[in-house]
């Protein structure tokens, strides 16, 4: 009853959203909608978006009309992977669930690259909450997201190898008491071996790259004041380090953004993204300690720690940090329900006990 209502409210706001919400909002929007340079494609994030809003003719209705549309295909996706019993219980994991939901009226009720994103990354969800062994989970969704990432985002690549290399980490035997720690680090450098090599194949690290450059042009514009830039400079082993831990941080604990005290849009998505990511790692490490229950649970973790990482790395600004991790709910859906059975397991596997959140 309360998915459906919540469903109900953020359709009723993102219809109404292009009445409220200022033109810088639906800046991407009126890009992709109307194609100033005929840019549609295949290939590409912002040319596939405007083919597909060209072809399925989205882009020519008003936008109202294209939440009525959007929204609801998100909510029955969302129901698809299971709502789990404790939904509609008063749990502080379930409060950033439900705001998460309701953001979906800001960014995914318009034509926006995150609608496509999004309903790519639940059909991975599909594979992974499908009662097969771990192995074929591992392979088939490896292969999906570097297909994806061949043709709509390329750092999509990025995410299945590290995430592999944390599923490695998570087997080195150390007595530490919290072992996301020793993950969320081994894979932050491993991120930074990535970008160093890509830096001698390219002569310029990932984040020069990407972020640093892009953002580069946007210095002094009204929409910079929340850009994220290297504290020190990025053209050397050290300072490229320093800047992808940075990238992490300041994408998932942005505690830095507190000087925005006088944005409340600003200190929404603070207190959204500090109360996430604080459940993320509390659940990604009492999956690491109970390996022999929480299997195939892991590697849904491994992703999304994967992408948060590569996140860090690419990520220009703090408002397009909520529209990506939006755009990869369906993982974080079912990362904060870890513990419900929403992942099925082969049959035959009749070890696997479900263990409920007291």
């Amino acid at each position: 009853m309360l998915f459906t209502l919540i469903a109900f409210a953020t359709i009723l706001i993102g219809t109404c959203s292009t009445l409220f919400l200022p033109d810088k909002y639906f800046f991407d929007a009126q890009l992709i909608v109307n194609d100033y340079y005929n840019q549609k494609g295949l290939i590409g994030s912002y040319p596939f978006a405007m083919l597909f809003y060209s072809a399925t003719m989205l882009g020519k209705i008003p936008f109202g009309l294209v939440a009525l549309i959007q929204l609801p295909i998100i909510f029955y996706a969302i129901k698809r992977l299971g709502i789990p019993k404790i939904f509609g219980k008063p749990l502080l994991r379930n409060v950033a669930v439900w705001l998460s939901l309701f953001i979906f009226a800001v960014y995914l009720s318009i034509p926006s690259k995150e609608f496509i994103n999004f309903l790519y990354v639940c059909g991975i969800c599909y594979v992974l909450i499908a009662p097969i062994r771990l192995w074929q989970k591992i392979v088939i969704s490896t292969l999906l997201f570097m297909f994806f990432g061949t043709w709509f985002r390329q750092y999509y690549i990025l995410v299945p190898i590290l995430a592999f290399g944390l599923f490695v980490i998570g087997y080195i035997r150390i007595r530490i008491k919290n072992k996301v720690v020793f993950n969320l680090i081994g894979g932050l450098l491993i991120a930074c071996f990535l970008s160093l090599s890509y830096g001698f194949v390219k002569g310029e690290f990932m984040t020069q790259s990407f972020r640093e450059r892009i953002n580069k042009v946007r210095v002094g514009r009204d929409d910079s004041q929340t850009i994220i830039t290297s504290p020190v400079p990025i053209d050397n082993i050290a300072g490229e380090s320093i800047s992808i831990f940075y990238g992490f941080f300041t994408v998932n604990f942005p505690v830095n953004s507190l000087k925005f005290f006088y944005k409340p849009q600003v200190m929404a998505f603070l207190f959204w993204q500090l109360l996430l990511f604080s459940f993320l790692m509390y659940f990604y490490n009492k999956c690491l300690k109970r390996k022999d229950v929480y299997k195939h649970e892991q590697w849904v973790f491994h992703l999304i720690f994967a992408y948060l990482i590569i996140q860090g790395v690419f990520e220009p600004d703090l408002g397009s940090a909520v529209k990506h991790k939006l755009g990869v709910f369906p993982l974080i859906y079912l990362a904060m329900y870890y513990d419900q059975g929403l992942l099925k397991y082969p049959k035959k596997n009749v070890k696997y006990v479900i263990k409920h959140s007291k």
